[in-house]
């Protein structure tokens, strides 16, 4: 299972790439692949507020649907559009092109609290 080291994740799976004072957020292989096919994405609006550990969108697939959680608290940069035509390159490529939404930190302290990739793996491989 693909975890890249220099992303932080959550334990509900999502994970962040953190630029400066922008957030990127997706969701990790290990999420996707027990999804299965993504169909749907919900996405929020951007300018939108989201707060940690607060759903922000539902992500839709044949076998379920699932709250996305943001990681992060601060306001909708951006969202990830390809994602309304093509939601299974999530499937294809969830660190990459599958990324979901960016986001401007307004507490920037709260990434201490994201696991590394090391704490992460040890919560999938259970």
């Amino acid at each position: 299972m693909n975890v890249p080291s220099e992303l932080k994740y959550t334990k509900e799976h999502e994970w962040v790439k953190i630029e400066g004072n922008i957030a990127t957020i997706g969701i990790t292989e290990f999420a996707q692949s027990e999804l299965g096919d993504i169909v749907f994405v919900e996405l929020p609006d951007v300018g939108s507020a989201v707060e940690l550990m607060k759903s922000f969108g539902t992500i839709e697939a044949v076998k379920a649907v699932s709250d996305i959680f943001s990681p992060v608290t601060g306001k909708v940069t951006e969202v990830n559009e390809i994602l309304d035509s093509d939601p299974m390159i999530i499937n294809r490529e969830p660190y990459e092109s599958g990324w979901i939404m960016k986001v401007e930190l307004s507490k920037p302290s709260e990434i201490e609290q994201l696991l590394d990739d090391s704490s992460y793996k040890s919560i999938i491989a259970d």
